[in-house]
């Protein structure tokens, strides 16, 4: 069936018009729906298949091993193809049908690609990237449900978790440590989804970050003492924010000869301290049991002689086991939450102490998230697409029933754009003096006064 830009295209030119460029989005699908090689590609594919037969799906094969046998194999069926082929076509259908054994398909270039920071299939046919913060369409294609189905089985498999019918959403992580975030049928109504959230294989230090623009020298010195004072600190922001990232810069502040005791969903945090011991939640098997939330993981961490706590991401009622430990002795402890400003952060935190089934008075509450939590740090992704610290906030107290809250450092908004439409601001001084001081002295670690002067205008 033609679609709506060819129709389009075609009536114009039936009246004597040159035809009109399509979208870049209409152009993608225009190139992926036209794949001339598409026949030869299924006849290699499955010459393939034949001649390997069980050495594909063999268990006890090394991958090394068994992508020599793929590659080698590939190249003499191709080799024998009875239609004429350039070299950069056979070169070209021999890494596609490679990627399509061994790897993940017509993704696995842009899994390659370092400059690509996440992968968004919308069905077979609609795949869009992330590049430099902004969505791009991709200009490839799954060759139907079935084939992205596969890819999905096998990226699941991997980890040991499953989808289906009665199971059709999952979260999974690909080796490298990348997010992966898949849906199926019934829930998913155009064909399975699948979100990648790429994983740096060299992940960002702050010396990246402060590059990047995230943060300032001087946020990042201030931060790197309230983690080495024992600060128990928030970070809060929407979803792509960069949290999990900042969260691992600010892990990486932690002293060597500390016990650390990290809590995921699916693990992400890359530590370089020599006693760190990783725990990952669990989703239920088959029959709907064995499940261990990071709840459950947050209570047998107080069991492991911790001296810090880092928890992935709170959001449910484990907000209430990480309060206490917090309140209980485990100070300097990190973790992360989705809110969009910092007091809606402790809103939050609100909730989910709540959702623990707790019969807990709101101002208990409160009184328990403003003696545990010390400092937010509010991500943004702004725009432009870059990812920003807009706020890093003190939890001063509380006041006639309300947590008291003071901004130390804020996003300059006023500083405006740039001609590429990137902010110019960055994250500056408020002028106030943060009350810990006199805890960070306490531990040893005195912070500078000009730390907190405002800039001159």
């Amino acid at each position: 069936m033609t679609n709506l830009a060819d129709r389009m295209d075609l009536a114009r030119q039936a009246k004597g018009g040159a035809p009109v460029a399509p979208t870049p989005l209409a152009g993608a699908r225009h190139r992926r729906n036209r794949d001339v090689f598409a026949p030869v590609k299924d006849r290699v594919h499955q010459a393939l298949v034949e001649r390997l037969g069980p050495r594909l799906y063999d268990p006890n094969l090394p991958e090394a091993e068994l992508a020599v046998q793929v590659r080698t194999t590939l190249q003499t069926v191709i080799d024998g193809e009875q239609t004429p082929l350039s070299h950069s076509d056979r070169t070209r259908i021999a890494q596609e049908i490679s990627d399509d054994i061994l790897g993940h398909g017509p993704l696995e270039p842009y899994l390659r690609d370092p400059d690509i920071t996440e992968i968004m299939v919308n069905g077979p046919s609609d795949i869009f990237v992330e590049r430099d913060g902004r969505l791009h369409p991709a200009d490839t294609a799954f060759s139907d449900d079935a084939h992205l189905r596969r890819t999905i089985d096998k990226i699941v498999a991997r980890v040991g978790r499953r989808v289906d019918e009665s199971s059709p959403m999952v979260d999974a992580r690909l080796p490298d440590g990348s997010r992966v975030n898949a849906v199926v049928a019934p829930i998913a109504l155009d064909g399975a989804l699948l979100t990648i959230r790429k994983f740096a294989a060299d992940p960002f230090t702050d010396a990246d970050l402060i590059g990047f623009g995230t943060m300032t020298e001087t946020a990042r010195d201030f931060l790197r003492m309230c983690v080495l004072g024992r600060r128990n600190i928030l970070i809060s922001g929407g979803t792509g924010s960069g949290k999990t990232t900042t969260l691992n810069v600010l892990s990486g502040f932690l002293p060597a000869d500390e016990r650390i005791v990290t809590i995921e969903d699916a693990a992400e945090l890359q530590l370089h301290q020599d006693h760190v011991l990783r725990m990952e939640a669990r989703p239920p098997n088959i029959e709907g049991r064995g499940a261990v939330v990071i709840r459950d993981l947050v209570r047998n961490a107080l069991r492991m002689r911790p001296d810090r706590i880092i928890v992935g991401e709170v959001r449910d009622g484990a907000a209430l086991d990480m309060l206490q430990a917090m309140n209980t002795g485990h100070d300097g402890s990190l973790t992360t939450v989705h809110a969009n400003s910092p007091r809606d952060s402790l809103a939050r935190l609100e909730t989910m102490v709540l959702m623990a089934g707790v019969d807990l008075p709101v101002r208990a509450i409160r009184e328990q998230v403003s003696s545990a939590v010390d400092l937010i740090v509010q991500q943004t992704r702004l725009k432009d697409g870059t990812r920003r610290m807009v706020a890093i906030t003190e939890v001063v107290g509380m006041e006639s029933g309300v947590i008291t809250l003071q901004d130390l450092f804020t996003f300059d908004y006023s500083a405006g754009r740039d001609a590429q439409g990137r902010f110019m601001g960055q994250l500056v001084p408020t002028g106030i003096r943060p009350k810990m001081t006199q805890e960070l002295s306490d531990h040893g670690i005195e912070v500078p006064i000009h730390f907190f002067a405002p800039a001159l205008a």
